[in-house]
């Protein structure tokens, strides 16, 4: 069986490879570009790929591979396992697949093309953000915010479409819906997953609650109104998810006058990571029209081809973006030649956003502002109860907003034909403690660029960040150092530890591995929500 498992990998992947270098590549042009050639083209190699995965002749070698227990090699047997779920997730005929392509391509296109109409001129995401961190005119912010959620009327039918076919595809092969067959391929129990969240649900609603009474007491002083009168939009970001900008400390004063990328180059360097420069000169890091407006990485080739995209400007929001999205090439970067290719990857993706996470929350720490950043120490250690409390105001919002797009999501494929502009209100409200807009009836879910072209991915944040504590206490323990600044012996512990094992091993084997224990929010917990 080991010979057979082998001889199936000689088979199929350097196409497979192949398939998936293009696919980033042209993945890479759509979003850089925006144009529709460069859409279409990823839109047909995306299919391509899909179909190989699709083949139902290797689907049942790799099934009978599966049922036999005969692949006794530990990294054939690995490779088994993560082929096995990928094919059987597109396990669907050619014209299913054509027009499935077809539909998430135009949603992604739409997305990366959109600007929001306010006062009669297009603005991208990073001016409405300016208007929501600055403005303090009531009617402005409103119509900022509202601006924010017109792409969710653009898009919302033709989410659900996509949505409904997923779901179609997923009863094919025995789920009751797409959300429940992502997570069952993604090594997800949906039952132990929802405890967790249910766990830090609890855990986190009376500190939240205290920190928002105290936010909305200082923001509504700042707009003049009554704190009952507190809305969406007179939070920082269009979905709260975030902590609103306050007198209390202005962290966008410690990046204006730098260049957040060299400063990025720079923390790398200090722990070791000194190929940081090669990831940037491959990267496409700065705003302009027909751009892609988010942020991410692409590991193209597995061999050294990491890729950031990022719309960079020089503040506290691009600071850590940069880190997080550095977070992310480094684990693709430092990656082990020797592996085979498909275990040259994240052991998950939550793994790979655990390391992103721990890198982004470095703008919180006085030891990066001073090191890096160039903040003078004596200001720097005088602000430092702040920074904390600034993190953990921070880890509380995205706790509380975590919680409503995962039970949103899997709300949505349970049955998508509900109420969902209600439902989303409802998550909001009883989650993050933001009142509804009144008489508003438009489905401003559909804004969250996530659910369209990320399905069953936010749950993934959420255990990141719990794994990233873990990671982050490790260290700590392992290194006898009090943060993760300027010491090059973190990222040879990274690299040996998280980034060179792959996908060797399944997730929280591989976290066992480097922390010594299977994934738990014990150290978030002290960290944020105990502290």
């Amino acid at each position: 069986m080991n010979t057979e498992m082998q001889n199936f990998l000689d088979r199929v992947i350097p196409k497979y490879r192949q398939l998936t270098i293009d696919s980033n590549l042209a993945y890479w042009d759509a979003t850089t570009k925006g144009d529709a050639d460069a859409e279409a083209r990823y839109s047909a190699i995306k299919a391509e790929h899909m179909k190989l995965l699709a083949n139902r002749e290797d689907f049942a070698e790799l099934k009978g591979l599966k049922t036999s227990g005969g692949v006794t090699d530990p990294l054939l047997a690995r490779q088994l396992l993560v082929l096995y779920n990928q094919y059987e997730q597109q396990q669907m005929d050619d014209a299913d697949i054509e027009k499935l392509v077809a539909m998430e391509t135009e949603v992604e296109g739409i997305f990366n093309t959109f600007r929001a109409t306010i006062g009669g001129e297009k603005k991208s995401d990073n001016e409405v953000s300016d208007i929501l961190r600055q403005e303090n005119d009531n009617a402005k912010r409103q119509e900022a915010w509202e601006g924010s959620k017109q792409i969710g009327a653009a898009v919302a039918d033709k989410v659900l479409e996509v949505v409904r076919f997923r779901n179609g595809v997923a009863k094919k092969l025995g789920y009751d819906n797409f959300y429940t067959m992502n997570l069952t391929l993604q090594e997800l129990d949906e039952t132990e997953l929802f405890n967790l969240l249910g766990d830090l649900e609890r855990q986190t609603l009376a500190p939240f609650a205290e920190m928002k009474q105290e936010l909305d007491a200082e923001l509504s002083q700042r707009y003049g109104i009554d704190p009952s009168q507190m809305r969406p939009w007179h939070y920082s970001d269009p979905f709260f998810q975030e902590v609103p900008v306050t007198n209390d400390v202005d962290l966008d004063k410690y990046f204006e006058g730098h260049d957040v990328v060299a400063l990025t180059k720079a923390y790398f360097d200090s722990v070791g990571l000194t190929d940081m420069q090669k990831i940037i000169d491959n990267s496409d890091l700065y705003e302009r029209e027909g751009k892609y407006q988010h942020a991410y990485c692409t590991n193209i080739d597995r061999e050294g081809d990491t890729r950031m995209l990022c719309n960079v400007r020089n503040n506290d929001y691009w600071m850590s973006t940069m880190l997080h999205e550095a977070g992310h090439a480094v684990y693709d970067y430092y990656n082990d030649p020797s592996l085979p290719y498909v275990l040259r990857d994240a052991a998950h993706t939550l793994t790979t956003e655990a390391i992103a996470m721990l890198f982004g929350r470095l703008t919180k720490n006085s030891d990066f502002l001073i090191e890096i950043a160039g903040v003078p120490a004596e200001e720097a250690k005088a602000l430092e109860a702040m920074f904390a409390k600034q993190l953990t105001y921070n880890m509380l919002i995205f706790v509380r907003w975590n919680l409503v797009m995962t039970h949103f999501e899997r709300d949505m494929y349970k049955n998508p034909d509900q109420d969902l502009n209600t439902l989303w209100w409802d998550y909001v409200e009883r989650f993050q403690l933001v009142t509804r807009p009144e008489d508003r009836h438009l489905p401003d879910w559909a804004s969250k660029i996530h659910l369209a072209v990320v399905p069953v991915y936010y749950q993934n944040y959420m255990l990141g960040e719990l794994t990233a504590s873990q990671l982050q206490a490790s260290i700590q323990r392992d290194l006898g150092v009090s943060s993760i600044v300027g010491d090059t012996r973190i990222g040879e512990w990274l690299t040996t530890k998280f980034f060179k094992p792959g996908a060797r091993w399944s997730w929280n084997d591989k976290i066992e591995k480097a922390t010594g224990e299977k994934l738990t929010p014990n150290y978030f917990v002290t960290q944020f929500v105990q502290a």
